[in-house]
Parts: structure tokens; sequence; C-alpha cells
């Protein structure tokens, strides 16, 4: 898993490094050169999506989702594991099922592409069915965690 995390990064390295130089090239185009890129703009939303999508394994991994955990504080040890495992067992079910449903809208759009790029439509929806297979690997890599060590987190939120 480890490989798979550090392949995560550099690909989302490079994901921000098209996101800012894309528009950065489409300015010099635009401003120097008066020849505008085609395609720019969609092009930049797309690294942006990108990014999104492959990048939230590692937010889930750094322990850098959204998990009200000041409300779990408030319940009792044994039910803050059982809500902590609902929630890790929801979270992998939820994104396994969008891997799914992206690699079913790609096989049945395989001779499809987008409007303006012109972009083959398996390479346009497959951030998201990598994102989501990430996802449902990070989900249940913590589901396995929280499982093993028997307890819920007892991480707070601390505010500078």
């Amino acid at each position: 898993m480890s490989a798979l995390r550090r392949m995560t990064v550099v690909a989302c390295l490079l994901l921000l490094a098209a996101l800012i130089f894309t528009p950065s090239l489409q300015i010099v185009m635009r401003g120097v050169f008066n020849v505008p890129m085609s395609g720019a703009e969609e092009l930049t939303r797309y690294f942006l999506i990108a990014l999104t999508l492959v990048g939230a394994a590692h937010v889930t991994h750094e322990g850098g989702q959204i998990r009200m955990q000041e409300f779990q504080a408030l319940l009792p040890a044994r039910l803050r594991f059982a809500v902590q495992l609902l929630i890790e067992v929801a979270a992998a079910g939820m994104f396994a099922l969008m891997a799914v449903a992206s690699v079913v809208s790609i096989r049945n759009n395989l001779n499809n592409q987008t409007a303006t790029l012109e972009m083959p439509y398996w390479l346009f929806m497959a951030p998201m069915t990598i994102g989501m297979t990430l996802l449902t690997l990070e989900s249940l890599a913590l589901l396995r965690r929280t499982w093993r060590q028997g307890h819920a987190d007892n991480k707070q939120t601390t505010l500078a």
C-alpha cells in the first residue's frame, strides 16, 4: 500500500504542475503571442477535477477528511467505536459503488469523446475510477486498523 500511496502523491504533484502550467501557458500564448490556446480552460478544469479525485485518497490516509470528532467525542466509548466502524464501512461501500458506476459508464461510452477537447470518454472518466478505487482501498485500510485496535480513535480537533 505504501508504494501505491507514493505513486498517488507523485501523480498529484504532476497534476498540480499541469494545473499551474496550463493557465500560465494560456496567459503567455494570449498575452505575448496573441494566439489563445483552444480548450485551455477545459483542460485546466480537467486537471483540477483529476487532482481532487486522485488526491482524496491521500487526504483520507492523512486524516484530513471531516469526521465530526467533536460530536463523536460526546458518545460513550463502545458506541463511538461502533459509529466509527459504521462510517468506515459506509465509506468503503459508497466509494466502491461509485468506482463500479464509473467503470460501467466508461464501458457504455467507449466510442464517445468530450465536445471541446475531443478527449476519449475513458480518459475523461479515468480520474473518477482511479480516485474512487483508491478511496475504497483507504477506507478499507482505515476499517481494518480500527477493527484491529478495538476502539475508536481518540483524536480531538485543536483550534488555534
